[in-house]
């Protein structure tokens, strides 16, 4: 009798232990990939004619491809911010690149994962606050104490970050061009320590060095990860992958042979990924997103090593035109999306937060505004038209957006001879054009559209001031 109990109490405790491991295998896991000015015409699959991207152009033939995906800001932290809050960036203080901090208050989307029992990760470039009380790469004008928010304080179990860009290749390396300047803190910190020896070689590649022990841990253990791949690449200083250089570009000019080997050894990490993932048996159940913090660096076009392309797409990054904050936008799940499909709905990387809190089945509990929307229904069932319009507001270059399925207005105020586009004159003036129709915005169509410029105008002045209430902490 003992021995037909002890028996079927070892089978229950197997069923359940095979059930609940089942149950941690279904969640499935999520990975964030940004690159760093990375320009809308910089991939093959959207037409580039040199750059080789094959393991992007893959991920595109294979996965949900957005004709129309946008940054949340046309610089990098704001955009950054919007990923992980699903807020404009503006209603917590982060207005422009190396200004403000990610607010303690604000609900992260690692502190979501956390309640759901995922391990979080951070590898790669940092750019919302500073990762020292007393020191700051920046100087003292960035106020490392005030500004002091490391990922560990935003919900990120593991991190391997940097607080701002460093070089796309042996990054250590003290001469002019990579800005160093001999101070280890400017370059990786690992969960709060400064590493001791020097990293050299590819940094997109150093990056993904310690991203994929951080997944293989997590799957050794059967848990649930969130991870955020942030790299670097392409951003200054450009510093070229020799390799490529020498077998991909050698007959391009050398300004363009560093600015396209660094795309292309980015891509070769993407590569690198989705093999392990396949290695590891979870990449049918791995969500995959894919996408750039703003356009193309460059002002008021290609110069130098900045040689990134917005494809037709007037303006470039700090621009509110396309070509400064539309980019591009991959999410691969295998599971779920079963053969390649491109999207024409506008996507925004503030919906990355309510689209995995919907997956989670997570519900926010404040009142607080969020600025995106489920991507979940387009995921899962092909719904593809956006509910709400996409707000931006770029103080640092005195211009306002309001972007829909189909028209989007442009507000321009004040001074815009540093604006990145390649525009002439500008005034006072509120601009609307049909993206559809005229995804260039070589027309401005307001005064034959009166009633969707009146309405979309009401739309952008509400969105302004709601913004500035949660800046002034209505919000907490």
């Amino acid at each position: 009798m003992k021995t037909i109990l002890f028996v079927f109490l070892f089978v229950t405790c197997m069923v359940i232990s095979k059930q609940e491991c089942n149950a941690q295998q279904d969640r499935p896991n999520v990975i964030l990939i940004m690159a760093d000015d990375m320009g809308w015409g910089d991939t093959g699959y959207n037409g580039h004619p040199r750059i080789k991207t094959p393991h992007l152009d893959d991920m595109a033939n294979n996965g949900l491809r957005f004709s129309r995906f946008y940054s949340g800001g046309p610089v990098c932290s704001p955009t950054r911010g919007s990923c992980l809050t699903g807020r404009n960036p503006n209603r917590y203080g982060i207005f422009s690149a190396n200004v403000g901090h990610l607010k303690k208050e604000e609900i992260t989307l690692a502190g979501v994962f956390k309640t759901k029992d995922y391990a979080t990760g951070h590898f790669g470039k940092w750019h919302l606050g500073t990762l020292f009380p007393d020191f700051s790469g920046k100087g003292p004008k960035r106020d490392p104490k005030a500004n002091y928010l490391t990922p560990g304080m935003s919900g990120f179990d593991e991190w391997f970050s940097t607080e701002f860009a460093v070089a796309t290749y042996d990054p250590y390396k003290l001469d002019k061009l990579h800005e160093f300047r001999g101070d280890r803190r400017r370059c990786y910190v690992e969960n709060g320590e400064v590493l001791k020896e020097d990293l050299t070689g590819c940094d997109s590649k150093i990056i993904m060095d310690r991203a994929l022990p951080f997944i293989n841990k997590c799957v050794a253990e059967k848990k649930p990860f969130f991870t955020v791949i942030w790299f670097h690449a392409p951003h200054a200083p450009i510093v070229g992958h020799p390799k490529y250089m020498k077998e991909l570009y050698a007959d391009c000019s050398e300004d363009q042979q560093h600015y396209y080997s660094v795309i292309t050894a980015l891509d070769v990490q993407v590569g690198r990924l989705r093999q392990e993932l396949k290695e590891l048996g979870i990449d049918d159940n791995t969500i995959v997103c894919f996408t750039s913090d703003n356009g193309p660096e460059g002002n008021p076009g290609r110069r130098g090593r900045y040689q990134g392309s917005a494809g037709e797409l007037r303006g470039r990054k700090r621009s509110l035109y396309e070509g400064g904050i539309r980019v591009p936008g991959i999410i691969e799940w295998p599971e779920k999306i079963k053969e390649a499909r491109v999207c024409d709905m506008p996507a925004v990387t503030s919906d990355y937060f309510s689209t995995f809190c919907d997956l989670l089945g997570y519900k926010v509990k404040d009142n607080r505004p969020y600025d995106g929307e489920s991507l979940l229904p387009l995921i899962e069932k092909g719904k593809s038209k956006r509910k709400h319009n996409i707000g931006f507001w770029f103080t640092g270059h005195n211009q306002e957006a309001l972007s829909g399925n189909r028209y989007k207005l442009i507000h321009n105020i004040g001074d815009t001879r540093a604006r990145s586009d390649n525009s002439k004159n500008l005034r006072q003036e509120f601009e609307l054009y049909d993206l559809i129709n005229d995804p260039g915005e070589t027309k401005n169509i307001i005064a034959d559209h009166p009633k969707v410029g009146k309405a979309m105008k009401k739309e952008l002045e509400v969105f302004i001031n709601s913004c500035k209430n949660s800046e002034q902490g209505a919000d907490y």
